[in-house]
């Protein structure tokens, strides 16, 4: 037997229905918002990477699956997918159409790490990016669209916690505190903090080393905000006045920094009741500089990513047990023999033109085996056809739960079955 590589699975029914359903909610609150689908490759020049998520971070310097192709070119797998739409933002010249581009995607990405429960080598993201608005009411939005989606999914007590990172040219300062504070313990520091001091001290406040847990509570280290540019600050003051008007709950989180070089100003979690320590669902941010670091035009972007196997994981249960219940079939036609196939095969496609989920049995063994099936299946409704109901136009409509059964015209057999179903189970 061949077996799935480690770190990947395969999602089977009735789960698929689960995620379909998750899926179609993104879809729908995204396209109210006026976002369009974008789908970008699944891997890409291995320059895109380095370039935009940074040398420095853990997804380049240790998670990235990369490899040579028969052409000689360097090629990785995409570990995010903001890098591929700005590539390809650039790349079809996106901007010369002018406006605000709001585009977003689902699909899997894949990082080289260790699996465990709810993360995986391959795994689903479903994102949003808006492509030329700078200010602070863009940054809004995007967070009101994400309460509507996860609302919408059934989650509560969401919040954000929320840092601004300031600009490229405000960081410098920051990143020289940074090295000075923590220079009296580089000692103390295991090998992948103490390369992070010495590249890109921003990253060290994204460090998952429990042992730095205290000195990042520490008072006394330095925080982004007090060496925010007069614009920047504004823009945060900006958006947190925002969220206050709109009613998103927010907190200020000073050491956050997200694990990205490429943000700048905001960026931000979203996190939610009930789940414990890892309460997080998903990140984001601006970034600003993203786009005319790849060769376009200087353009200002935002976005965030969901983990897909993490959102599901965590989804409440009466969301799920609805999307289980959406994709299950609504009613069985059982043929009792086989020279009733053909007729149950025309009123299966006369239920289905009428938007009933319908489930057909072909094998004509009866109706013990077809009420069998149904039952295994949970399907509420069998309709039992035989020679006496081809003869009559008359169909034996039985319910599941109640094991009552009646007999119906054909004629009103789609309004009775129609009617019977229960509300949950609407089309």
């Amino acid at each position: 037997m061949i077996a799935s590589q480690k770190g990947t699975r395969d999602l089977l029914p009735p789960e698929t229905r689960v995620w379909n359903g998750v899926e179609r909610t993104a879809r729908g609150v995204f396209a109210l918002y006026g976002y369009d689908e974008i789908r970008t490759p699944a891997f890409e020049a291995t320059e895109l990477f380095v370039r935009s998520v940074g040398e420095s971070t853990d997804i380049v310097h240790k998670e990235m699956y990369t490899f040579t192709d028969r052409g000689g070119r360097s090629v990785t797998l995409r570990p995010e997918n903001t890098a591929g739409v700005a590539r390809a933002f650039v790349e079809h010249r996106l901007a010369q159409a002018g406006g605000v581009h709001r585009l977003y995607y689902v699909g899997p990405q894949y990082r080289y790490e260790r699996p465990q429960k709810g993360r995986y080598r391959e795994f689903r993201q479903i994102g949003a990016e808006v492509l030329g608005a700078a200010d602070a009411a863009t940054d809004a939005e995007v967070l009101v669209m994400l309460f509507d989606f996860l609302g919408r999914l059934g989650f509560t007590g969401l919040s954000v916690a929320l840092n601004s990172v300031g600009t490229e040219e405000e960081r410098p300062g920051f990143v020289e505190a940074l090295r000075a504070w923590f220079s009296s313990k580089e000692g103390l520091l295991d090998a992948d903090d103490a390369r992070r001091l010495e590249q890109n001290p921003l990253r060290i406040l994204d460090s998952k080393n429990p042992k730095l847990a205290e000195w990042l509570a520490d008072p006394s280290l330095p925080a982004m905000i007090d060496f925010l540019s007069a614009d920047s600050r504004r823009h945060h003051e900006e958006l947190l006045a925002l969220l206050t008007s709109f009613r998103i709950p927010y907190r200020i989180e000073p050491r956050l920094v997200r694990g990205l070089d490429y943000y700048t100003r905001t960026v931000f979690e979203v996190t939610a009741q009930g789940l414990g320590a890892q309460d997080a669902l998903l990140g984001g941010g601006r970034y600003d500089r993203l786009i005319s670091d790849l060769g376009g035009p200087k353009t200002p972007g935002i976005g965030f990513a969901i983990g897909e196997d993490r959102l599901l994981d965590v989804l409440p249960a009466d969301t799920r047990e609805t999307f289980l219940g959406e994709g299950s079939p609504q009613v069985a036609v059982v043929p009792l023999g086989p020279e009733d196939v053909a007729e149950a095969l025309a009123l299966a496609a006369e239920l289905r033109r009428g938007g009933i989920r319908t489930d057909l049995d072909t094998s004509a063994k009866g109706p013990g085996r077809g009420i069998k099936g149904a039952l295994k299946k949970e399907i509420p409704l069998v309709v039992l056809l035989g020679e006496e109901e081809r003869r009559t136009g008359t169909f034996v409509v039985k319910d599941l739960a109640t094991q009552k059964q009646d007999e119906c015209p054909r004629e009103r057999l789609l309004d009775e079955i129609g009617a019977r179903l229960r509300p949950s189970q609407a089309t």
